[in-house]
């Protein structure tokens, strides 16, 4: 291998697994981000931080996760310095969150709702969908000793909001109870009724022969049982109607029926929203071990094999596990970075612009760029971005650039004793006179182009 002369520059490349944009669609994702954190606020979710590591013994609580944790471990450790060895990245938000909840649980007042956005890291084989670090924008309601049903419904409810009015496209939330798997299961006869959900939650990704494999040679469950899961799983439905199709099944238990009266709720609450936004899916099982109710997974319908753009449920003793009180809990996650990649890579998003200035103040002289700094002083105290062009040059050059950039006005400041500003809206070419203390840009008004300028 040839070595790297160390004044050869780097060629640069993007890390596999880690996105990055650029302005014109960070532009697009930051007022995803505003709409998300608005619409939780106005649910009475209050917003949290967590550090970007714990300590490995909480990461490890949630099941089988371990080989997806990023370690963190100093490049010029000392080889007995292991002082960094027990932190990792987290995965996910709600096990920092339920951590955080019984570290600060004098402190807090129940039922605690809160929303979380921030990075995460995943140690997985980057694909479509799939990254190693992207944003997740979680919320959560955890209480004392019993959390309200209610809340299972109003998590869905949310999450239909936000996407709608992001409009990303036709989308479904399949909802399932894993107290209907689990007693179903028990109901069958089978032993081990968790090892069979955890199988059947890779119907998408396997389909259902290998499945069905599955469930009679590795988990030992004779054909009637095989046949009884897979019909189960095989059921759909709109409203609460779908309760009745599962006990026509013909299968009893006191766990079962708890759990279909949990989902005829959750449907039942959901009815005003449009028909077939929300359906029972019963082969929606959510692998994690955690999860031990009412469990959601949205989904593209254009996109099916896609995979999950939201997800979630119901936990009853994931923050317990720190501290000796029940603290059930119910909460639903959105895949902010997979469904804006994939927007952006079908072509679906609208484009911003390349900054977020509204007005360029031109500076054509020496002389006149004092004045131009003064203007730019005004408007931005009055709340209007504005930038001055860096440096004198041809006003045809700065307004090419504002053209790229995308700046949808510049500013003419006086160039002489007695005359007046003017501002000029690159979208019509009108030049108009106008007052740095009352002028406003036009309302709807983002950015313009080279071809509209």
């Amino acid at each position: 291998m040839n070595a790297v002369r160390e004044d050869q520059p780097l060629r640069p490349a993007p890390t596999s697994g880690f996105p990055e944009w650029l302005p014109e669609l960070r532009m697009v994702e930051l007022g995803w981000l505003d709409h998300i954190r608005t619409t939780f606020e106005a649910y009475g979710f209050a917003s949290i931080e967590t550090p970007s590591v714990e300590a490995l013994d909480v990461l490890t609580k949630k099941g089988e996760t371990s080989q997806e944790v990023y370690t963190l471990h100093r490049l010029q450790a000392d080889p007995d310095d292991d002082s960094d060895a027990r932190l990792g990245l987290h995965f996910d938000l709600t096990v920092p969150f339920a951590r955080y909840t019984a570290q600060h649980f004098n402190d807090l007042v129940f039922p605690f709702k809160r929303y979380q956005i921030q990075r995460v890291w995943r140690g997985e084989r980057p694909q479509a969908g799939r990254f190693r670090e992207f944003v997740q924008c979680d919320i959560d309601v955890i209480n004392v000793d019993r959390t309200p049903l209610y809340f299972d419904a109003e998590m869905p409810r949310i999450v239909h909001e936000i996407l709608t009015a992001l409009r990303i496209g036709e989308f479904r939330i399949h909802v399932n109870n894993r107290k209907i798997l689990e007693g179903f299961f028990t109901g069958l006869g089978i032993a081990d009724p968790v090892a069979v959900i955890r199988a059947l939650d890779k119907l998408d990704k396997l389909g259902i022969d290998r499945v069905a494999r599955s469930l009679s040679q590795d988990l030992k469950l004779d054909d009637a049982q095989v046949a009884s899961c897979l019909k189960l799983a095989g059921i759909r439905g709109e409203d609460s109607s779908v309760v009745e199709e599962i006990r026509g099944l013909g299968v009893h238990s006191d766990l079962l029926a708890e759990g279909l009266s949990e989902l005829a709720f959750v449907l039942d609450a959901l009815a005003d929203l449009p028909r077939g936004s929300v359906i029972a899916d019963l082969s929606v099982a959510r692998g994690l071990d955690y999860y031990t109710g009412t469990v959601y997974e949205g989904r593209f319908v254009e996109f099916p094999d896609f995979g999950s753009i939201c997800s979630g449920g119901r936990y009853e003793n994931l923050a317990g596990a720190f501290i000796r009180r029940a603290l059930p809990g119910v909460g639903i996650s959105i895949g902010l970075t997979r469904i804006f990649a994939k927007l952006a890579a079908e072509g679906r998003l609208p484009i911003g612009p390349k900054s977020p200035t509204q007005v360029l103040v031109a500076a054509p002289t020496t002389e006149s760029f004092a004045a131009a700094v003064r203007t730019a002083a005004r408007l931005r105290g009055r709340g209007i971005r504005t930038e001055v062009y860096h440096q004198p040059d041809k006003l045809q050059k700065q307004l090419r650039y504002a053209l790229r950039k995308g700046i949808p006005y510049v500013w003419f400041p006086p160039t002489e004793e007695g005359a007046g500003h003017e501002v000029k809206a690159l979208d019509s070419a009108e030049q108009v006179a106008a007052d740095p203390e009352s002028w406003a840009p036009r309302v709807g008004v983002v950015g313009a182009t080279e071809a509209g300028g």
